[in-house]
C-alpha cells in the first residue's frame, strides 16, 4: 500500500525527520483559513498522487504571494497530472499539499528498503537527487551507494557513516543526515515499510538538513497490525478492479493485455503470463487465488477478469495442492453463466480432485477448452484470441 506525500512526511516526523511545515487541502474554500497555519513569504503547492515525477509534470508550483498561490491551487485541483508512472491515462489531483518554501543549497538522495536478496534493509544514498536522480542510476551508477544493514534497535555508527558517506558532509550537517538516516530506520522497522524515499533530501542556506519529499510503501500483508495506518489508503489512487480483487483477498494486478489469467499461486502465475508472451500474446493481468480459495472466491475471480473490456480470452491454470480442481471448476462455471461467457476460454487443471474437476467441466454445458499441461493451454488460448 501506497500513502501520499503529506501523509508520509507527518509519519516520519513522528520518528524524528525533520519536514518543512504544510497543510493539505481537499478544496479551494479551504485555502484562506489553512494557510494561516504557515509562516512564509514563499510556498510550495504539490499535487498529492501516488506516482513520481510531479515535478516534471507541473505538479509543483513555487509561488510567492497568496493571490498566485490560491490560481495555482486552481489549476492544479482536478487536474489530470500525467508523469513517466502514471502512464498515458494519468491521475485526477484530488488533493494539494501546501508547505513552506526551502532555501536549498544542496539536493541529496536518500531511501531505505527491505533487501529481500540479502534479509537486510537496505540504505541507498547519492550526492545528487533531485528530479534526475533516475538518469544519475542510469548514466553514472557510482555515485549511488547502498549501504545494508542488520535489524537492531539502533544503526551502527559505521552503517550510518557508510549512508552519509556521499554527501561529503562534516560536524552538525553529517549528524543531521545520521538522524535522518536512524529516523527512517525507525519508521520502516515499526511500521512494517517495505520502502522509504527521501528525493530530494536537502541542505538549506541555513545549513539543516530537511525531507523535502517522502515516498512510503508498505507490506499489504502487514497492515492487520497497523490499523491507522490502513486508514490512509485513498481508493482514488488505486484501480477499482484491484479494490474489488482485495475485498476477496486475491492477489490482482491489471495489465495491458488481452489475455485473462487465473491461476494459484505467485511463482505459477509468473510462468503462465511468460508463456503467454513466449507464445505472442500479452497477459491482461495478474492473479493468484491463492492456495486455499473457496468456490465464491474463484467465481469473483472470474469476474474480476471479465470487467476488464481488454480481455479476449481467459487461461485458467491450477495446479491442485491445497486447492482442489473440483472447486475450482465450480466456481468457474458459476461465474461464466452469470457473466454470460462470451470469449474463449481455456482451462487446465493438474492435481488434487483434477479427474472430478473436469468431469465437473465438461459435464457443465460450457465451451471449454482443455488442456493437458501449461504449454498446450498457452498455445490453445493465443490460438483463440488470434
Amino acid at each position: 500500500m501506497n500513502i501520499h506525500e503529506h501523509q508520509a512526511k507527518d509519519l516520519i516526523k513522528k520518528f524524528g525527520a525533520p519536514v518543512s511545515k504544510g497543510v493539505v487541502i481537499f478544496n479551494l474554500n479551504e485555502i484562506d483559513e489553512k494557510i494561516k497555519q504557515l509562516n512564509s513569504k514563499m510556498y510550495v503547492v504539490k499535487a498529492q498522487i501516488h506516482a513520481g515525477g510531479r515535478g516534471k509534470a507541473g505538479g509543483v508550483k513555487l509561488v510567492k504571494s497568496i493571490d498566485e498561490l490560491k490560481q495555482k491551487c486552481k489549476d492544479l485541483l482536478g487536474k489530470v497530472l500525467v508523469t513517466h508512472q502514471t502512464g498515458p491515462q494519468g491521475r485526477e489531483v484530488k488533493r494539494l499539499y501546501i508547505e513552506e518554501a526551502s532555501d536549498i543549497k544542496k539536493e541529496f538522495y536518500l531511501s531505505c528498503l527491505v533487501d529481500r536478496a540479502s534479509s537486510k534493509i537496505a540504505f541507498i544514498s547519492s550526492a545528487e537527487g533531485g528530479m534526475d536522480v533516475e538518469e544519475v542510476a542510469d548514466k553514472t551508477p557510482e555515485k549511488i551507494i547502498t549501504t545494508r544493514v542488520s535489524l537492531s534497535a539502533k544503526l551502527k555508527d559505521e552503517d550510518l557513516e557508510s549512508i552519509v558517506k556521499p554527501y561529503n558532509l562534516s560536524g552538525d550537517q553529517k549528524n543531521q543526515a545520521k538522524k535522518v538516516a536512524q529516523a527512517l530506520y525507525d519508521t520502516l522497522v515499526n511500521t512494517d515499510g517495505s520502502l522509504i524515499e527521501i528525493n530530494p533530501l536537502i541542505l538549506t542556506t541555513e545549513d539543516q538538513i530537511k525531507c523535502l519529499d517522502a515516498k512510503i510503501s508498505f507490506d499489504d500483508n502487514a497492515l492487520f497490525r497497523h490499523p491507522e495506518i490502513k486508514e490512509l489508503r485513498d481508493l482514488n489512487e488505486e484501480d477499482p478492479m484491484e479494490i474489488e480483487a482485495s475485498k476477496y483477498e486475491l492477489a490482482y494486478i491489471k495489465l495491458d493485455g488481452k489475455i485473462g489469467c487465473m491461476v494459484n499461486g505467485a511463482g505459477l502465475a509468473m510462468a503462465t503470463m511468460d508463456i503467454i508472451k513466449l507464445y505472442g500474446s500479452e497477459p491482461a493481468n495478474f492473479l493468484d487465488v491463492g492456495g486455499g480459495a473457496t468456490k465464491e472466491k474463484v467465481s469473483a475471480a472470474f469476474k474480476i477478469i471479465l470487467s476488464d473490456k481488454n480481455v479476449e480470452g481467459i487461461l485458467i491454470n491450477i495446479f491442485g495442492g491445497i486447492m482442489r480442481c473440483d472447486i475450482i471448476a465450480q466456481g468457474v462455471i458459476e461465474a461464466a453463466k452469470e457473466v454470460d461467457l462470451k470469449v474463449p476460454l481455456v482451462v487446465r487443471l493438474a492435481g488434487t480432485k483434477v479427474d472430478e474437476g473436469k468431469e465437473i467441466l465438461k459435464k457443465s454445458g460450457l465451451t471449454i477448452i482443455s488442456a493437458d499441461n501449461l504449454s498446450d493451454a498457452a498455445k490453445k488460448i493465443v490460438e483463440a484470441t488470434s
